[in-house]
């Protein structure tokens, strides 16, 4: 969450890029099929063709677009922390976070783990592998610091108290987030464009962001601890 989250009570995925998901098959006349990956194996399932996109929060960077097609960013992005609420006046900078003592937790493979072994060498880095689990975990004190996005970060302050985000606004990366699909699909690539930007200039996607996100953002002083 908040991006998508197979939803073990229902066996329903829910969150912002499952509805756009929908959105898209229906301009496209089509059923979904949701085929399960991680962001270890992404590249690789993808380039073995185990489905025709990714949709999932995924950052445009360089080293996928060499091996595959990205979409035109809908979304933009950028790497921050959550932290307990206590702790938001502690965690104001990478300089305050990368000491020994300090517990930084990721999910393994992707982005969140890159940014941390690139930017906290000197941390106490922890490897978990259920991302959605890392917030509570946090909040409980078996960590002190979750790398994850901002669209996350929003959400999940909005979901606990005991959390915060003091650096929400003040990302320590600026991306976007795309759909990723197979070289040799640009026909699908450019249909999956032009459906983008109708969801853009409709509304739709502003509408979503609300929904499952920045109505969680209620910070007016950037290192104030969630309310």
């Amino acid at each position: 969450m908040p991006m998508s989250y197979l939803n073990p009570e229902t066996g329903d995925y829910v969150g912002f890029d499952t509805e756009l998901a929908k959105d898209l098959a229906d301009e496209l006349g089509v059923t979904i099929e949701y085929v399960k990956t991680s962001w270890p194996s992404l590249m690789e399932d993808m380039l073995a063709g185990k489905f025709d996109l990714a949709i999932c929060g995924v950052t445009i960077n360089d080293t996928r677009k060499e091996q595959a097609l990205m979409s035109d960013g809908y979304l933009e992005n950028g790497k921050t922390i959550l932290c307990r609420a206590e702790d938001a006046y502690t965690f104001t900078s990478l300089e305050a976070i990368n000491r020994p003592e300090v517990r930084v937790m990721v999910n393994p493979g992707g982005l969140n783990e890159q940014f941390a072994r690139e930017n906290l060498p000197d941390v106490t880095l922890i490897i978990h592998d259920v991302n959605q689990e890392i917030p509570g975990l946090v909040a409980s004190g078996e960590a002190d610091i979750m790398i994850t996005e901002i669209v996350e970060a929003g959400y999940y302050v909005g979901q606990d108290d005991r959390l915060a985000a003091p650096l929400i606004y003040e990302p320590y990366t600026d991306g976007e987030i795309g759909i990723l699909m197979q070289k040799g699909s640009e026909d699908l690539m450019n249909y999956v464009n032009e459906f983008l930007q109708k969801e853009k200039n409709s509304g739709r996607i502003d509408e979503l962001a609300e929904d499952y996100f920045f109505k969680y953002i209620e910070y007016e002083d950037t290192n104030k601890p969630a309310a």
